[in-house]
């Protein structure tokens, strides 16, 4: 794997993709490398969606990933990986969170949800690892540990020592929360 890392991280509003961000970027500076990060809130706080940039390497200029360009989508809600395709290279990977979280259109009945969404995207990304991170959590103790068990999963599919990403946690998390993190973090990486 080339030092240099494109990760797009999509959810929706309060699902902790802006902390999960922060782990992957504590996790590639240990490792030495530089790391710009984007964040769009959008209307994250009423369940729109959330996208974070993270590009690390040794010389890193721009936080923004153009289409094309991502190495790794990690998303936290089906639709939001299908949404953010276009931005993933080819030979890239999704790890992806089976959830289904419906958007208002949706809810309203504006619009239908996708059908499949998993399914195609095994079908046209070979490297797709699709997680039911919720019943992880739910395992580890703490449904809102979903974001770390999607962690574990990539970390499992990245050349960072495990350790780094322990150390991440103890070091961004509070210690109230840090044992069942911990848990959720083990479960998603025994899971890939």
């Amino acid at each position: 794997m080339s030092r240099d890392i494109n990760v797009l991280l999509v959810g929706v509003g309060g699902q902790g993709t802006i902390l999960a961000s922060r782990i992957i970027a504590y996790v590639v500076q240990a490792n030495d490398l530089s790391v710009k990060l984007s964040e769009t809130h959008g209307m994250a706080q009423r369940g729109g969606s959330v996208v974070t940039h993270l590009r690390a390497g040794e010389e890193i200029c721009s936080p923004l990933i153009d289409e094309g360009q991502a190495d790794i989508i990690l998303s936290f809600e089906q639709l939001e990986a299908w949404r953010w395709l276009p931005y993933l290279k080819k030979g890239g990977m999704v790890v992806v969170n089976s959830q289904v979280i419906y958007p208002v259109p949706v809810i309203l009945g504006y619009q239908k949800y996708p059908e499949n969404i998993l399914e195609k995207l095994k079908k046209n990304i070979p490297r797709t690892f699709a997680v039911d991170a919720l019943a992880l959590a739910r395992e580890a103790g703490n449904e809102r540990t979903v974001n770390v068990v999607l962690l574990g999963v990539l970390a499992k599919n990245l050349e960072f020592d495990q350790s780094f990403w322990l150390q991440a946690l103890e070091s961004i998390l509070p210690a109230r929360v840090l044992e069942p993190n911990k848990k959720a973090f083990l479960l998603g990486y025994q899971e890939s």
